[in-house]
């Protein structure tokens, strides 16, 4: 049996209201957070590819949020976690809600995404798949991305923390 037209609108409104609430719950959450850290912090929140997406950004400079940010991002990821369990607290379901702060994420976006088109041209031209350095499960997805919308084929390989993307040839 077919989902009707109005059930799958339906549906999809539904996720969007639950990725909603996720993205208040998460706002909440942060805003205690930069409040007992007495940090200025302006709190955006968005959907996009289907999570939900929070940024702290600062109306003047962000060199108080770059504490929140870390060695590369290290302290952002713990905050991303600690966010995604007080979602979970709260709903009762598992969140995979992106955290950004002061534009940190966009920033790695961004050269990530040149990273993987640099290495596709790389292994178009050799023909040899190429082992890029270890990432983040972030990193990797973003790099996967790239290289897809590049028209070759990646995947990833190893343990954690040494799991890395290997582009492969057409």
């Amino acid at each position: 049996m077919e989902a009707q037209p109005e059930e799958t609108e339906a549906s999809a409104e539904d996720v969007l209201t639950r990725l909603e609430q996720e993205g208040e719950i998460a706002a909440d959450y942060l805003e205690e957070l930069l409040d007992i850290a007495d940090l200025d912090g302006d709190i955006d929140m968005d959907v996009e590819g289907g999570r939900a997406s929070v940024s702290i950004i600062s109306e003047g400079s962000d060199r108080q949020l770059q504490k929140l940010v870390g060695r590369d991002g290290e302290v952002l990821e713990a905050l991303q976690e600690l966010t995604r369990l007080a979602v979970h607290r709260e709903t009762g379901d598992r969140s995979r809600l992106m955290l950004d702060i002061a534009g940190f994420r966009a920033g790695k976006r961004a050269e990530l995404t040149e990273l993987g088109t640099e290495a596709v041209e790389r292994v178009k031209e050799s023909g040899e798949p190429e082992k890029l350095r270890p990432m983040s499960p972030f990193e990797r997805k973003v790099v996967h991305d790239a290289v897809k919308a590049a028209g070759l084929r990646s995947e990833s390989e190893g343990e954690e923390p040494e799991r890395r993307v290997v582009v492969l040839p057409a």
